[in-house]
């Protein structure tokens, strides 16, 4: 398995395994909006034998009274079904956030789930002071600091771009 950027001649197949992989084509759409809209954004592949088998897409989010945070939204993260429970995903995450790192970013948060992403160093958001624009439940909303302290005297409720708001 490779994992790699997203290129143009990848887009329907990220659109289809997006699709594949959540109960609506919410998602799917959502990366087309903010591969167009957003800067900058991590979109990443998982190609097996020529077919692209998951995708992840991380945007930048803002923080509430700290425009200065430079932080990154985890989501959204799609493996076609068949090739589920293989480490795709974590794959997926880990080389993801990596490229948080190189570009700068010092948090990266996920609304995802709580069994899930505590694996990869996130907790939830709640005792750092930081909350969600949407209503969601605490133990979902997670954060990790990809610099250690990023986040001291940082508190305010978590922005995402407008598309977010059709999911």
């Amino acid at each position: 398995m490779i994992i790699r950027n997203e290129g143009p001649k990848d887009y329907k197949a990220v659109h289809a395994v997006n699709a594949a992989a959540f109960e609506t084509p919410a998602e799917a759409n959502l990366v087309e909006v903010i591969r167009h809209d957003a800067r900058p954004i991590i979109s990443l592949v998982a190609e097996k034998k020529g077919e692209i088998v998951g995708h992840i897409l991380f945007s930048p989010v803002s923080l509430s009274g700290h425009a200065d945070l430079k932080i990154m939204g985890l989501g959204p993260m799609a493996v076609a079904p068949a090739h589920q429970g293989l480490g795709i995903g974590s794959a997926l995450v880990r080389a993801g956030l990596e490229m948080c790192k190189e570009l700068g970013a010092g948090t990266v948060i996920v609304l995802g789930h709580p069994g899930y992403y505590p694996r990869f160093g996130f907790s939830p958001s709640a005792p750092f002071g930081i909350r969600c624009e949407y209503e969601v439940l605490e133990e979902a909303f997670m954060v990790l600091e990809l610099q250690p302290g990023y986040l001291k005297n940082a508190s305010g409720t978590i922005q995402y771009h407008a598309a977010f708001n059709d999911v």
